[in-house]
């Protein structure tokens, strides 16, 4: 199970202070045993200095990380949270538009029924022109005109019907298919 973000912010944080203290460290023994730097005859005193100036290098990296990185970081953090935010504000809009349209459509749909139900109150027995009465006026909803559409008119040429093999004689089974153990034609 993953640790949330902010615990594994303050573990990098916490290895990166470690790793930068041991590398000072290493670097306060290094030029203690080459002897470049104030070397003393008791180790009480070199301890002393040396302490003092790994404070001193520590408190100047802490001085130019704040400066320099943590700022950028804030910086960051504060428009990814801003980002985050309009996007937020964003879907809720859209949310909101969504909703008052569906309503808005609802309501239409409403005023349409209840305009025929009036017009069906008033001409009992007929049918209201939207369920495409021939010659009725459209409805909202039918965005089309009815009076152009007609059916499709054409004249069938009637021919001798063609004969498949099949008599018209010929015993059917009982699914009404022609039995084929009586020859055909005959």
């Amino acid at each position: 199970m993953s640790a949330p973000p902010q615990s594994n912010d303050a573990e990098i944080r916490l290895m990166g202070l470690i790793l930068a203290q041991s590398a000072l460290v290493g670097f306060a023994v290094g030029m203690f045993d080459a002897e470049m730097w104030l070397n003393n005859e008791t180790p009480w005193l070199n301890g002393f200095t040396y302490a003092m100036a790994a404070f001193f290098v520590q408190g100047m990296a802490y001085y130019l990380f704040k400066m320099f990185f943590e700022q950028n970081m804030q910086e960051r953090v504060r428009a990814s949270n801003l980002e985050r935010e309009r996007q937020h504000r964003f879907r809720s809009m859209q949310s909101s538009f969504d909703n008052r349209r569906s309503e808005m459509e609802l309501r239409m749909q409403e005023a349409q029924l209840e305009a025929e139900l009036r017009w069906m109150e008033a001409n009992p027995g007929k049918m209201p022109p939207s369920w495409g009465v021939q010659g009725g006026s459209p409805s909202m909803v039918q965005q089309y005109d009815m009076t152009q559409m007609t059916a499709p008119k054409h004249v069938a040429e009637i021919a001798e019907p063609v004969n498949l093999g099949v008599a018209s004689d010929a015993p059917l089974k009982k699914d009404g298919t022609p039995d084929k153990r009586y020859k055909q034609g005959e």
